[in-house]
């Protein structure tokens, strides 16, 4: 069984052990009680290391990901750690969103978010793009 497949079962069980996606992501998140979740969606998000395969959480307050699997990170004290790769970025710190696609393969679409610090996120690989896409202009709306 691949890793991408063991990750997706353990982060599925925990969806039912913590009581459902809402709970998960404001466990993972720590985000406020009042702070509604519009969309999960499988994804991967493009690092310099390459993709990480993981949940887009869409809420009334911020854009979140968290990966499927742990990786392994160094401590201070040289031991290793392994933790999920997680991302938080609030709806009232984004600039830009936007949609690409590859164009020699039309199906391999992207979805570009930009922070107002000039940081970029490159999310792909959804399950279903464009109702992905709708809720993240659902928020951005709201957040207006």
């Amino acid at each position: 069984m691949s890793e991408t497949v063991k990750g997706k079962l353990s982060l599925g069980a925990q969806f039912l052990q913590v009581g459902g996606r809402e709970k998960v992501f404001k466990t993972l998140f720590n985000v406020s009680e009042n702070e509604r979740l519009l969309k999960a969606s499988h994804c991967c998000l493009s690092t310099s290391a390459g993709h990480i395969a993981g949940f887009l959480f869409i809420s009334t307050g911020n854009l979140a990901f968290c990966s499927h699997r742990s990786i392994k990170v160094c401590c201070p004290n040289g031991e290793a750690a392994k933790v999920h790769y997680k991302v938080l970025i609030p709806l009232s710190k984004i600039e830009t969103a936007h949609q690409s696609e590859n164009v020699e393969k039309p199906s391999q679409k992207y979805m570009q978010i930009v922070t107002v610090d000039n940081f970029d996120f490159w999310f792909m690989g959804f399950l279903n793009y464009q109702k992905t896409w709708k809720y993240i202009q659902q928020a951005l709306f709201l957040e207006q």
